[in-house]
């Protein structure tokens, strides 16, 4: 990822809540209605081939309801027949069955090794459609929803390879010409790696576009592009005009090229892979920081430009690019900052600390080619810091009031799998990594579709709350916006040990998870109270209160399916339908 900004989510402080109190369970009851499926929804259960966790998170978790995010309370699944099934809701009491929009030409029922049918609404009139079994469809639509004039169109169809399912796909126009970018995903096996899970994960990109010959309007396929990795990724959207790619995962992805490409990127691993030495060198002290920098030999003095500002520095040499650049760890005296030649042709600047004590752990904010190093005296004081967390016997002293930390102590949600998931973002022309983000502990919750024309948020655990963030393709400055949170609901999801989907409204004013079976568990948004309630611990008023409710469905079947919109959530079983109203409508 050399040559990639790393950058870091901004989180909006005036969307979290220091004083919330947790969620109050709330015996209200909600409205359910079901609806028996005329015929059983299409799973397809894993293969014994099928063995990888990664098999298990894309294909054994899929979720095979749909939201059609451009009409509001739209859903859609494909059932055993083949049969792609809408249900258009708009008033709960008066529920239509579930009507056929389409139908797939294929006999699914003939292939072994197919997945599950996957759809995508790319747009207001476009869709894209896989069949599991390796074929695209690519679909005008007109307008969906309650229209009983729809109907779908087949523009595109073509067999892409082994089967795979949608992950996202867009529609856009650009120089006139309409093209659909479609983000496939496939589990296949490595014969190279013996070691490990012996499967690689692939995102194939493949943009399709409005061909115009002598009169004659059809679509074909205008680009193909691969990235490859070792683990399904959390999240995989394109951007809404098709120029770039983000991905979040657990290992990283890259894109497989052609063996001209590959031949020049193995040359620049190799150059990368050389051991370099450091650019310079750094000291500090509770009063200052030291840094030596090796000098060619013609440099002079009058070839030297240091410029100090109290957050800034920048190091030139004649007339070329900046040696070091960049934002400081912490603020410095500027005035009082400054530099001298040594005798073994080094640069060495000197560096006074506005707020004297603080360690630095870096120089220059994202700069990893200097090194820090440590002199005696600061490594006794580190090491003797943590003396009081190591012991030569295992709790030495249970009766201490602060006994050493017991990882059997730790709670669930204090702990997971995957705790260095990256964020990505990559270009469509160059095919590079523009932006990273390392996630560390914030773990990945689920993704949501709040407006269509944007790319998909997806919600991330920070401390115990979940925070929702919105990429903004157009933006480079403010790139992923924090732009709601769901209070505790980090700490609460960690002990739902069964959950299998979650999800929230596009209006944010609730947050909800399924069990595998039955069981739904619903988190709303703190209102206020129309009634005078008091803490008795702190003896104040409390304002507002945040409520949890529960729906247990009444059915023996697994969930299959899970979606929620601002008025109500959507949970599909092989043969049922239900509906939980959770908020009145406008």
């Amino acid at each position: 990822m050399a040559g990639a900004a790393h950058c870091s989510l901004q989180v909006k402080r005036l969307l979290l809540d220091p004083k919330f109190e947790g969620y109050k369970l709330s015996l209200e009851p909600l409205a359910c209605y079901q609806l028996g499926l005329d015929a059983a929804v299409a799973e397809v259960k894993l293969r014994d081939d099928q063995y990888t966790l990664d098999h298990l998170r894309a294909f054994g978790m899929y979720n095979y309801l749909h939201l059609d995010s451009w009409y509001q309370d739209n859903v859609y699944y494909v059932d055993q027949f083949g049969r792609v099934m809408n249900l258009s809701v708009t008033l709960d009491t008066a529920l239509q069955k579930p009507r056929e929009v389409f139908r797939l030409p294929t006999d699914l029922t003939a292939y072994d090794n197919r997945l599950c049918a996957s759809i995508h609404f790319s747009s207001s009139t476009w869709v894209t459609l896989s069949d599991g079994t390796g074929r695209l469809y690519l679909i005008k639509s007109g307008k969906r929803g309650n229209s009983a004039s729809e109907k779908w169109e087949i523009v595109f169809n073509e067999e892409l390879g082994s089967p795979f399912i949608i992950a996202h796909s867009v529609s856009f126009v650009k120089s006139d010409t309409h093209s659909v970018a479609v983000l496939m995903l496939r589990v296949e096996k490595d014969e190279l790696d013996t070691k490990g899970s012996e499967f690689h994960i692939t995102l194939e990109w493949v943009t399709i576009a409005e061909i115009s010959k002598e009169g004659d309007h059809r679509y074909g396929i205008f680009k193909r592009r691969v990235l490859q990795g070792k683990s399904v990724p959390h999240y995989a959207a394109i951007e809404p005009n098709g120029d770039g790619l983000m991905i979040v995962s657990y290992k990283p992805f890259r894109f497989m090229q052609d063996e001209d490409d590959k031949l020049e990127e193995n040359d620049d691993a190799k150059a990368t892979n050389e051991k370099k030495d450091p650019l310079y060198y750094w000291q500090q002290t509770e009063d200052d920081v030291t840094i030596t920098v090796h000098i060619p030999q013609d440099i002079t003095k009058d070839d030297i430009k240091v410029h100090f500002s109290p957050d800034n520095i920048c190091v030139t040499l004649k007339d070329q690019p900046p040696l070091m650049e960049g934002k400081l760890y912490s603020s410095v005296d500027h005035e009082s900052c400054t530099w001298i030649i040594r005798e073994n042709q080094s640069l060495e600047i000197s560096l006074i600390k506005k707020n004297e004590g603080p360690h630095w752990p870096e120089l220059i904010a994202g700069d990893t080619r200097g090194e820090f190093i440590m002199d005696s005296s600061q490594c006794s004081e580190i090491t003797e810091s943590l003396m009081h967390l190591t012991s030569e016997v295992m709790n030495p002293n249970p009766e201490k009031e602060n006994p050493p930390c017991n990882a059997q102590e730790l709670e669930e949600c204090d702990a997971f799998l995957e705790d260095s998931a990256s964020l990505c973002r990559f270009d469509g022309d160059t095919l590079k990594v523009t932006h990273v983000i390392n996630l560390g502990s914030n773990q990945y919750l689920f993704s949501v579709v709040v407006d269509p024309r944007e790319m998909p948020c997806f919600c991330l655990r920070h401390d115990v709350d979940a925070l929702l963030w919105q990429p903004h393709s157009d933006q480079p400055e403010n790139m992923w916006e924090h732009i709601a949170t769901f209070n505790a609901l980090g700490y609460v999801q960690a002990s739902k040990q069964d959950k299998k989907f979650m999800a929230c409204a596009p209006d944010y004013s609730y947050a909800a998870l399924c069990e595998c079976l039955r069981r739904v568990f619903i988190y709303r948004q703190p209102t206020p109270l129309s009634t005078v309630l008091y803490n008795r611990k702190e003896g104040r008023q409390v304002g507002q209160v945040a409520k949890q409710l529960v729906a247990t469905l009444e059915a023996s079947d697994p969930i299959l399916g899970f979606q929620a919109t601002s008025e109500r959530l959507f949970v599909l079983t092989t043969k049922t339908l239900f509906l939980i109203k959770v908020n009145p409508g406008n």
